[in-house]
């Protein structure tokens, strides 16, 4: 019908609305009219772009004339007595640009929609069903169109001995002092060359030769430091075996400096050789490039149908897993499968991250509002900032936001400072606690606004207060930061397969998405001595060591036999049925008797002929043991 479609980002409309009140001030308004007109908005990716401010300025602009109508009604209901007429005016009309628009029709594509997307777009359709039209992540598999990339899903799991070698013993929070510990481990050299080989033997053994010799595999990393230690235990691991059918590319921001490369710097594009960061999909697509080490790029919207391998070092959980892992689900010719090989993530937790995506994905009740109301009252109890204040600040603030003047500038940061000295005041515990509270209620105001007709000013008020409270609140360096660097080194370390397969997301129901609950809250965190801590992490990853080398067997064998899982197992089952369900156990009996027994556990863990022999006595002798029991009963 000649009805124009007009294509552009989100991100313009607010330097829209910002050009069109800059005419305005130099006497060259521009006519907007918006009256009897009705407008279709189709957003792609929208779990992302319209829950935020910039959204907002898309509907404030496209309903112009009847926001402005809505606001004169909604002036006369207003009781505010702290506002001007004005600053009122303000006030509705950045309520009115949150909620819905009577003359706009939005329709959102998403794979991977969250619990505001679904709140605010999920209506039904001509059927009575929502959403309106849904092509599943299942049926895209069964048609062909993308690839199942859970099919082929393989898990290592770390085993490792922290030992402390200070005798000093310091009080340090448990919380920051156990991220201390892992992360002196996931940088530790000998970690990172480990899952280097892992990666580049598996590539060269079993990717290299998929989609007719073509095929790519991206390693996923935890952070930029991450990605610049493989990118160097890549080139190095390769170069000493003298390898050249395998090269590859690292993508991360900024620049990165290593405490042993000291007078060094490392960016992106140094370390690719001087390939410039737009050049480097088009290289990477060529038959030079085989890897690719991301750290927080690449994981979203990039479209390399030749990937068909991830190696995944990060903990991935909900829409990012799903997002980060779907890299590879595109199709190619000569392309059959996919795989994903995982140092970090559990099986069942990429599956609880997949499975409210794999079919029709469902939401829990709607945010209670109730929740606004008292994350409010918390903040005011904290008495860094007076209703007062906030009114003052409002009513210069949506009085005349298009134009203040020099002396409105100051008055605003004025009332601001007031709220910053409180606010130092605090202790660091307590900043934190208000600050993420704060945070809390500028979201959830934001979300529910847009989904609830509010017409409550107090909120709105304190909604646009904190906003920019916010940005003034000074950062706050911790100074409790445990760095462990020097108090601990790494005694013992092995990789192992803990399980591959398929993640079936056929069995099963999913989850719903939940919205906000409880926000806000938090509390002190406990304080352990460091060697204590080490202690606990060693036996979280089957590393703590006690004495009685010459019971360790017999221990491990006791344990066994106590065991309820491995006791029924036994008594239902033969020897030969009985052994993978007792093999599936083992490991975690090694672990808990590894106490003292480093020589016997190394060898067991490391020396497969030998685990073989101890593994096929425990068994019987626990079988056995078992059976003896029952019948004796």
């Amino acid at each position: 019908d000649g009805v124009p479609i007009i294509i552009s980002t989100i991100q313009k409309f607010p330097f829209i609305s910002q050009a069109i009140r800059t005419l305005e001030q130099q006497g060259k308004g521009v006519a907007i009219s918006t009256e009897g007109k009705r407008f279709a908005v189709i957003v792609d990716e929208a779990h992302s772009s319209q829950s935020g401010e910039t959204a907002m300025e898309l509907r404030k602009i496209l309903n112009k004339d009847g926001i402005e109508s809505a606001i004169a009604e909604q002036l006369l209901d207003m009781g505010d007595e702290d506002l001007s007429e004005e600053a009122k005016k303000g006030l509705i009309r950045e309520q009115l640009k949150r909620a819905k628009q009577p003359n706009l029709s939005f329709f959102a594509f998403t794979a991977t929609p969250k619990f505001k997307t679904l709140a605010v777009f999920n209506e039904p359709g001509p059927n009575g069903e929502a959403p309106f039209h849904h092509y599943s992540m299942r049926q895209a598999i069964e048609e062909g169109f993308i690839h199942d990339v859970l099919a082929y899903y393989t898990c290592y799991k770390r085993y490792y001995q922290l030992i402390q070698k200070v005798e000093d013993d310091p009080e340090v929070p448990r919380r920051k002092a156990a991220r201390a510990l892992a992360r002196f481990v996931s940088f530790h050299d000998y970690e990172i060359a480990q899952k280097v080989e892992v990666i580049v033997e598996h590539f060269r053994t079993h990717t290299r030769h998929k989609i007719g010799g073509r095929a790519k595999a991206m390693v996923v990393t935890s952070s930029r430091e991450h990605a610049v230690r493989y990118k160097l235990g890549f080139d190095k691991y390769i170069k000493t075996k003298g390898y050249t059918d395998v090269k590859s590319l690292v993508a991360f921001s900024g620049e990165i400096t290593l405490k042993e490369y000291a007078d060094k710097a490392f960016t992106e594009v140094t370390m690719n050789g001087g390939i410039k960061e737009s050049e480097l999909p088009e290289k990477f697509n060529t038959e030079e490039y085989q890897v690719l080490l991301v750290a927080e790029k690449y994981q979203t919207g990039f479209d390399q149908p030749l990937l068909h391998t991830m190696y995944v070092d990060k903990k991935l959980s909900g829409i990012q897993a799903v997002q980060t892992l779907s890299r590879l689900n595109r199709t190619a010719r000569g392309k059959l499968d996919t795989f994903v090989l995982d140092f970090v993530n559990e099986p069942e937790d990429i599956y609880k991250a997949f499975k409210p995506y794999y079919e029709v994905t469902t939401k829990e009740e709607d945010t209670d509002p109730q929740q606004l109301n008292s994350l409010a009252y918390i903040l005011k109890n904290w008495q860094v900032f007076t209703d007062e204040e906030v009114s003052a600040w409002c009513e210069i603030w949506f009085r005349n936001r298009l134009n203040p003047t020099g002396g409105e500038h100051k008055k605003l940061n004025s009332l601001i400072d007031r709220a910053i000295e409180r606010y130092k005041k605090l202790d660091e515990e307590d900043q934190a606690l208000f600050k993420g509270q704060l945070i809390s209620f500028r979201n959830l105001y934001g979300f529910v606004a847009q989904i609830i007709p509010y017409q409550d000013s107090d909120h709105e008020k304190l909604y646009t207060y904190a906003r920019f409270l916010l940005t003034k609140l000074p950062y706050t360096a911790d100074t409790r930061k445990v760095n462990v660097d020097d108090e601990v080194e790494l005694k013992y370390y092995r990789l192992q397969k803990i399980s591959e397969g398929t993640i079936d997301l056929k069995v099963g129901e999913a989850e719903t998405l939940y919205g906000p609950a409880e926000v806000g809250t938090g509390q002190a965190e406990e304080e352990v001595q460091l060697s204590t801590l080490v202690e606990k992490l060693n036996e979280r990853f089957g590393t703590e060591f006690t004495p009685a080398d010459q019971l360790f067997f017999d221990q491990v064998r006791e344990t066994a036999v106590a065991n309820e899982q491995l006791r029924q197992a036994a008594i239902a089952n033969s020897l030969e049925n009985f052994e993978p369900v007792f093999n599936k156990q083992l490991e975690n009996l090694f672990i808990e008797r590894m106490d003292g027994n480093e020589d016997i556990f190394v060898r067991l863990m490391n020396d497969e002929a030998f685990r073989s022999i101890a593994s096929q006595y425990l068994m019987r002798s626990v079988y056995s043991q078992v059976k003896a029991n029952t019948e004796a009963r």
